[in-house]
């Protein structure tokens, strides 16, 4: 009995040292969203006229979603809010690093648009990724554009992009559809500078 207890708990030792550790949930997320969502952390994007960024983390009851932070739930992380953005925005990075866009090509096959999109809602908050435009150069020139209407997703563009154009009223239905809106308006993106809003696709009550 003693041999058959001992070979039962190594079994489940190396079954136990075979399984992935837990993710670490995310707790520095500038979280885009609409104006009317706005707390008092909330910060606006330059040019923005219609979106906020708000200090955010994974729930710890449902790792798929975000919450906002509360002011006494801000307090207790002992951070000012500048430093909150700049710790977000190197968080952003590494999720960035991790993740593969989907590339969209016309017949010829040249690219069209880039895509982040999946069922987290982190996709929205890589538009706070310095690397971002970097990373994006040598496809779409050193000025890309970004559109980001719901937190599942983030399109990437050339600036100016007939494509873009075109894609305008898909945009504005997933803006309008989603509970978990992120953004109706279009951000410029260009290596060393803050995100800041050049348009937008839709109004917000359209």
């Amino acid at each position: 009995m003693r041999l058959l207890a001992f070979t039962i708990a190594l079994v489940h030792t190396i079954a136990a040292l075979g399984e992935e550790p837990a993710r670490k949930l995310e707790t520095l997320l500038l979280l885009p969203e609409p104006r009317a969502m706005r707390t008092a952390l909330s910060t606006a994007p330059e040019g923005s006229k219609l979106t906020v960024l708000t200090p955010a983390r994974e729930s710890a009851s449902n790792s798929s979603k975000i919450e906002t932070y509360t002011e006494d739930a801000f307090k207790a992380l002992g951070l000012s809010l500048d430093t909150f953005i700049k710790r977000a925005a190197t968080s952003a990075d590494k999720r960035l690093a991790a993740l593969k866009p989907e590339l969209i090509r016309d017949d010829q096959g040249r690219v069209l648009y880039a895509v982040y999109r999946g069922e987290s809602e982190l996709f929205a908050t890589l538009l706070l990724a310095p690397s971002l435009p970097k990373l994006f150069e040598p496809m779409f020139g050193k000025e890309i554009w970004a559109a980001l209407p719901d937190r599942h997703a983030l399109y990437l563009f050339p600036a100016k992009s007939p494509s873009l154009n075109e894609f305008t009223e898909d945009l504005a239905e997933r803006f309008h559809s989603d509970p978990f809106a992120a953004s109706p308006e279009i951000f410029s993106l260009q290596e060393g500078r803050q995100p800041r809003v050049i348009g937008a696709f839709t109004g917000p009550e359209e």
